[in-house]
């Protein structure tokens, strides 16, 4: 069975202390994960119920096997997944102060998942895809950057819907004005995206979610999403506006937190296509995806935070 979404771009090793509320300095001892961003996605997506794919380079390694395994074991398609030998499988270190602070310390000089190449696309699978999804980090550097655009334009000559999720690690970037380029060269070829508020005023230097999403809008968009922390979720389409309410829980860890979120909005929206045109039932879904996202918190690390679709149903139930 062809995936109905293909996910695309990194998959990582997290190390998260193991002693929550210490920055990565005092941190004295980490717990290993699967992460990155795209496939954390790809398990929300998963667990929510949707047949999904994961498209990517890791490294010929033992940290690329437990990878490759870990999305397997979820009922991924890993098909698509690419193994080099020239670089290692990415780490990430990433922290959560008791401050409220994120810490993100990356050793993928290059990564592996920076060497996907256009040829190591799985054409077939994109082309057979309804929806293909990806995030900036493939964006910057070669030959990730041209791998990655030459599988969303197979999806968009396709028909297929394109889902962008802004990610913004600016520390990985050259410079902010070229970490500024290559977000809108993602989100110009999507149609749904995601990002926060603080992507929103680094694109645009506006603090209103409205006239931000005004400031972005384009002819392709079918829905943009403003995740707002505490404050919710700002929803956009060409015809109404939004938003709706997040919701407390007792947080462990904020590391998948956006990438819940995001597999939430898209289980949501491919489970109500004509939500897209109806501002009440578009609220019920991003509801959704808000309680994805801070279920997501609740467990330490990216992928293992993932909640599946009973857990969220429950949630939702529990809170009225």
């Amino acid at each position: 069975m062809n995936p109905t979404v293909v996910c695309m771009g990194e998959a990582l090793i997290d190390f998260v202390p193991a002693d929550g509320g210490l920055g990565l300095a005092q941190a004295a001892r980490f717990v290993k994960a699967a992460g990155g961003a795209p496939a954390n996605v790809a398990v929300g997506l998963a667990r929510l119920g949707v047949t999904t794919g994961f498209l990517g380079m890791v490294g010929s390694d033992p940290f690329g096997d437990f990878l490759v395994d870990t999305l397997a074991a979820e009922g991924i398609d890993v098909s698509s997944v690419r193994r080099t030998s020239e670089s290692p499988t990415g780490v990430a270190f990433v922290s959560l102060t008791a401050e409220g602070e994120r810490e993100f310390m990356f050793y993928r000089h290059p990564g592996a998942d920076t060497l996907l190449r256009p040829q190591d696309v799985a054409e077939d699978t994109v082309r057979a895809c309804q929806m293909i999804h990806f995030g900036s980090i493939g964006l910057i550097t070669s030959p990730s950057r041209e791998g990655t655009l030459h599988a969303v334009d197979l999806a968009r000559d396709a028909g297929r819907r394109v889902s962008y999720d802004a990610n913004l690690r600016l520390d990985l970037w050259p410079s902010s004005a070229e970490a500024k380029e290559g977000l809108l060269s993602g989100l110009n070829r999507a149609n749904i995206i995601k990002l926060s508020d603080d992507e929103l005023a680094f694109l645009t230097g506006q603090t209103d979610p409205s006239r931000g999403v005004r400031d972005l809008w384009h002819d392709g968009l079918e829905l943009m999403v403003v995740t707002m922390g505490k404050k919710g979720s700002f929803f956009a389409t060409g015809d109404f506006q939004g938003s709706a309410e997040s919701f407390v829980v007792e947080t462990v860890d904020t590391t998948g937190a956006g990438d819940g979120f995001m597999a939430g909005l898209l289980a949501g929206v491919l489970g109500d296509p004509e939500s897209l045109q109806d501002s009440d039932r578009l609220k019920k879904v991003c509801r959704f995806a808000n309680a994805v996202g801070a279920l997501a918190t609740t467990v330490r690390g990216g992928i293992p935070g993932m909640p599946t679709r009973g857990q969220v149903d429950k949630f939702l139930v529990d809170r009225g």
